[in-house]
């Protein structure tokens, strides 16, 4: 957490519409332009990372999919740095690498529980996913190639469509519990519990809206993905300045309540 304060001033109406998916996105191309530094440091390590996993392990399936999925679930608590930049930014100040150590050094055990969490998650669907390819697989699946030939590619309609499937049905409750959680925590001092009980309100709220939003979501990071990871660099950021500009609308619409007063 930055510190316990109030957001600025903002008109109370706030439009949570079709549309809003692309506003959030417009105002995190304007954090990105506005303080590009700490976005493109964020981004490129993250793009840097991706390279690695993908030349170090393009020969092994089951280690690339694992370390792949972990480092998509762990990808936001990563990102929380960004929220940092933002929260500054909604107050007219710039900062860049000082603020964002100072809160991955505050050692914030909400975050770092959340962390946990997320990866135990990705650690389920890899253990998942590897158990109903190789029971339903026509053959071994050990690289790369071979999933894209004998799963994906395959004439016979099934298991493809099942895993990916029980991917999204697996992904939907860590969603719905990170969606708002990670920039509430980041925010205000709101308990781990009760902020992942009110990103699920959020999306109870609005399951239409926040669908679209996963969906713009899983179809940006796939893009960044698929340029050679390169189009982290602007993607990551982006998708981090927009998220928190989706939690703030929700807050101002009264559809969350974070915790904005300590404890005595």
């Amino acid at each position: 957490m930055i510190q316990s304060a109030d957001p600025p001033s903002a008109p109370t109406a706030v439009t949570l519409d079709a549309r809003s998916p692309l506003r959030w996105l417009a105002r995190g191309w304007r954090d990105y332009r506005a303080n590009p530094l700490p976005g493109l440091l964020h981004g490129g390590m993250m793009a840097l990372f991706g390279l690695i996993l993908l030349v170090a392990l393009r020969d092994h399936f089951w280690l690339l999919a694992g370390a792949f999925s972990a480092f998509l679930l762990i990808a936001p608590i990563l990102a929380s740095g960004l929220y940092a930049v933002s929260w500054y930014l909604e107050r007219g100040q710039k900062v860049c690498c000082q603020e964002v150590m100072a809160l991955w050094a505050s050692g914030d055990r909400r975050l770092v529980a959340f962390g946990l969490l997320l990866a135990l998650a990705g650690t389920g669907w890899v253990l998942t996913s590897a158990a109903l390819i190789t029971l339903w697989a026509p053959v071994p699946i050990d690289r790369p190639a071979d999933f894209v030939r004998h799963v994906m590619l395959a004439p016979e309609l099934g298991l493809f469509e099942v895993w990916l499937l029980l991917g999204a049905w697996l992904a939907a409750p860590v969603y719905a519990s990170s969606v708002m959680a990670l920039p509430m925590l980041v925010d205000t001092p709101t308990p781990l519990w009760r902020a992942v009980g009110e990103s699920w309100r959020a999306v109870g709220a609005r399951p239409g809206l926040m669908a679209a939003w996963a969906v713009c979501i899983s179809v940006l990071v796939a893009l960044g993905m698929a340029l050679a990871m390169v189009g982290l660099v602007v993607v990551v950021p982006v998708l981090a300045y927009a998220s928190w500009h989706a939690y703030r609308d929700f807050e101002r619409a009264g559809l969350i309540e974070p915790v904005r007063a300590q404890r005595a």
